[in-house]
């Protein structure tokens, strides 16, 4: 039961600081800060969780696992490069409106990380970013894409959707489904050659 409860209050704070984060900015965002928010004295949190800094790290990497495990859906389209596009944006775009808060620290606070999870970051960034100009470069040789350069197109494409986090409302209009076909079809219409 005790087990359960410390894993509830971990949750708690996870979830806490990942607002703080997203509002206040990781630099800005006291110990303090997180305990007032809680209701708890700050020297209690050390009983949760290390630092403020593990909060961070849990964050960026589990939202980069969530990243990684939606790739599965654009591995196994084989039909064209096109379609795999489409999948790798809806995708993508899934991951970003799951959680707002988790998404916007994912892309805004990553570089507070220290050594060496900073470097294990940027690999795995590195990583997911070639995905995309995979696809780019396969569509092109393919016939599919006009010639552009695939990273200046990898960066305008994720540019674009990471941006799904400051405006998307889980009760609005579209669904996150909708959302990455609209996106996708903006993208592909401009990609495509004619």
């Amino acid at each position: 039961m005790e087990t359960l409860l410390k894993k509830t209050r971990k949750q708690q704070i996870e979830e806490k600081a990942t607002h703080l984060f997203k509002t206040k900015g990781y630099a800005a965002t006291s110990m303090r800060d997180l305990a007032q928010v809680l209701g708890i004295e700050a020297a209690s949190l050390y009983s949760h969780i290390k630092s403020k800094e593990e909060i961070l790290q849990k964050i960026c990497f589990r939202m980069a696992d969530e990243f990684f495990e939606a790739w599965e859906t654009v591995a196994n389209e084989q039909s064209s490069y096109t379609a795999q596009m489409e999948k790798a944006i809806i995708a993508h775009i899934k991951v970003i409106t799951k959680d707002s808060d988790a998404s916007a620290v994912f892309f805004n606070e990553w570089r507070h990380l220290s050594e060496p999870h900073l470097s294990e970051f940027i690999s795995m960034k590195e990583d997911y970013e070639g995905r995309f100009k995979n696809i780019l470069l396969s569509g092109k040789a393919q016939g599919e894409f006009q010639q552009v350069d695939e990273k200046f197109m990898m960066l305008t494409i994720l540019s674009s959707l990471n941006w799904t986090h400051n405006w998307y409302q889980p009760k609005g209009a579209y669904s996150p489904e909708e959302v990455g076909k609209r996106l996708a079809n903006l993208i592909l219409n401009g990609l495509k050659k004619n």
